[in-house]
């Protein structure tokens, strides 16, 4: 079994509360890969802390739980089988991040440089750098998805490859129950220096 403490942080750049998932199951889990991928421009792809509280907001360290995971890189997992006959309590994480994160005014236009009509619709930070050479930033902190009608990509049906900062955005179309990806575009939260200078 694992237990890790919260790392100390000095930003002040903090997420607001998540809670994701509850105990009713195998034990609460707030990971940080699947709530990027609901999440995708509330929280940051590498945060320097987490904090975890149960929903009614005693922090978890006050309660009698022990936990599997409690980090930054992963998130926060608490496992009912390791609570001694007993269920985790439900709890809630929010995520400290780089300062440059909450810099948010930082944003890309909405970024269409694919569509699924050959094996998919990908959006990949290069490809989209090369189509759009000075709109689209080469490390971006944030990305978000949606469909060229105005859908989220949270809220299709859609499976995706790919979602996250480090590649970008993929839709594969033999990956979906009706054999094809909406038609997908993307905005870019850059690094605040990006903007410095252009009109995005």
């Amino acid at each position: 079994m694992m237990e890790m403490c919260p790392e100390r942080a000095t930003s002040k750049c903090r997420t607001r509360w998540f809670d994701s998932d509850n105990s009713t199951g195998n034990g609460d889990y707030e990971v940080l890969s699947e709530l990027l991928m609901r999440y995708p421009r509330e929280i940051c792809p590498q945060p320097i802390a987490i904090e975890a509280q149960t929903i009614s907001g005693n922090p978890a360290s006050s309660t009698s739980d022990s936990f599997l995971i409690y980090d930054a890189t992963y998130g926060f997992a608490c496992v009912n089988a390791d609570q001694g006959g007993r269920s985790c309590e439900d709890y809630k994480v929010r995520f400290t991040c780089p300062a440059a994160f909450c810099q948010e005014e930082c944003r890309t236009r909405w970024l269409n440089g694919d569509d699924p009509s050959d094996e998919g619709d990908v959006e990949s930070i290069p490809q989209l750098i090369k189509t759009f050479p000075s709109h689209a930033c080469r490390n971006p902190i944030g990305i978000e998805a949606k469909t060229t009608y105005g859908i989220s990509a949270k809220n299709t049906r859609d499976i995706f490859l790919s979602y996250d900062v480090t590649f970008g955005f993929a839709c594969i179309n033999k990956e979906q129950e009706a054999g094809r990806c909406e038609d997908y575009q993307v905005l870019l939260t850059c690094p605040s220096d990006f903007c410095q200078g252009k009109s995005l």
